[in-house]
């Protein structure tokens, strides 16, 4: 691995961390918090979990994610089902791709539909990032659609009518991948989304489509970490 490789992964690690730090003070005793899926959203859980552990902040968490739960359990955060939670106060959360107006494109790690849910659910949501995931236009991350398995071809055609082109997911070992929800999952290529609330209405409409990766109208704002410190981009 080369010294730019190197430097560059380490550069994207402190603007990361950057946008976590940023974020923290938002979590306060008392609330129902939920804890984003990727890597930026992993580290704020781990500065939340040594808050809970070395400083006495209560709070119960709701996780988008099998990985964030994991890690919150490690510092003794407390959950609940989200099947018995009425309402979640706060959720840090991170993303693919952040183009203008907050719109986004995730499921990158294969729980899109667990992630919107707990979007949906919360009062207050927002994103953290660094300054890479930021783009002028959505698409150039494939988009995430989680389909149910027996109807993989019917929507498959669909896709590619709307222009991309969709792989199904493969584990490494070359079995299809299979979300926690028991469907497939097409990571779509191919297409720049110029209109992603039209993009959205056509694959909302898609009979045996799931839910797909494209969040829009659901970002409080959105934290971007940089070279030297972390900014707020709002709508």
């Amino acid at each position: 691995m080369s010294n730019n490789v190197i430097n560059n992964s380490e550069a994207k690690a402190q603007m990361k961390l950057r946008a976590a730090e940023h974020v923290i003070e938002l979590v306060e005793s008392g609330m129902t918090v939920g804890l984003g899926s990727g890597s930026t959203a992993a580290m704020w859980v781990h500065l939340l979990g040594e808050r809970v552990r070395d400083k006495g902040l209560r709070i119960k968490a709701v996780a988008s994610s099998v990985a964030s739960e994991r890690i919150g359990q490690s510092y003794g955060i407390p959950f609940i089902e989200l099947r018995k939670c009425d309402q979640i106060d706060l959720t840090i959360d991170g993303a693919n791709e952040i183009a203008p107006g907050l719109a986004l494109i995730k499921g990158g790690g294969g729980e899109l539909l667990r992630e919107k849910i707990v979007a949906s659910a919360s009062k207050r949501y927002v994103v953290v990032a660094d300054s890479f995931k930021v783009v002028p236009k959505l698409g150039a991350f494939p988009l995430p659609v989680e389909v149910f398995p027996m109807a993989a071809s019917i929507v498959s055609c669909a896709l590619k009518e709307l222009g991309f082109i969709p792989e199904l997911r493969l584990n490494a070992d070359g079995s299809t991948y299979v979300t926690i929800h028991a469907n497939y999952l097409f990571d779509c290529r191919g297409l720049t989304i110029e209109d992603p609330y039209q993009m959205k209405a056509e694959l909302d409409s898609i009979v045996g489509l799931v839910e797909h990766g494209i969040f829009l109208d659901m970002v409080n704002y959105a934290v971007i970490g940089g070279e030297t410190g972390a900014i707020e981009r709002r709508v």
